[in-house]
């Protein structure tokens, strides 16, 4: 299992809630507020798929950030990227890690930053799937 699956037999949806607005769940009993950006206190689905990219990329990195941080180093991912909307695509994210390097020499800095590249480019799903891109099925089910 990888940070960004979902545990063995998790389930996830989302349930219509009003117009434009749904609630993502977990059968782990997580919730998110999904809406259009118009409306205060939800996600977008483009912003979550921002936020789960961030996160892939905190967590893709965690390990080799605490063995020579500690456990407890703050860190920060940003993430941004402006939708296409001729194309309703993200053509570019950008994501930025703010981690407090300064007991490092310059040296041991740049090894570190290698080393947490190579993690996300390894075991970053989130990112590894939407480098690659992938294929997206739709049933729809007709209740009669």
């Amino acid at each position: 299992m990888t940070e960004s699956s979902p545990a063995p037999g998790t389930s996830l949806w989302v349930e219509r809630t009003g117009t434009r607005l749904y609630t993502g769940r977990s059968s782990r009993g997580a919730e998110v507020r999904i809406g259009s950006e118009s409306v205060d206190g939800v996600f977008t689905p483009g912003e979550l798929l921002k936020i789960a990219l961030a996160a892939c990329t905190g967590m893709s990195s965690d390990f080799a950030l605490s063995r020579r941080l500690g456990d407890n180093y703050d860190a920060t991912v940003r993430v941004s990227g402006a939708a296409d909307r001729d194309n309703e695509v993200y053509p570019h994210l950008e994501e930025v890690l703010e981690l407090d390097l300064s007991e490092l020499d310059a040296d041991a800095q740049e090894r570190l930053v290698a080393l947490v590249e190579r993690s996300v480019d390894k075991v970053c799903t989130v990112g590894r799937t939407l480098k690659a891109g992938t294929k997206v099925s739709l049933t729809v089910e007709r209740e009669s």
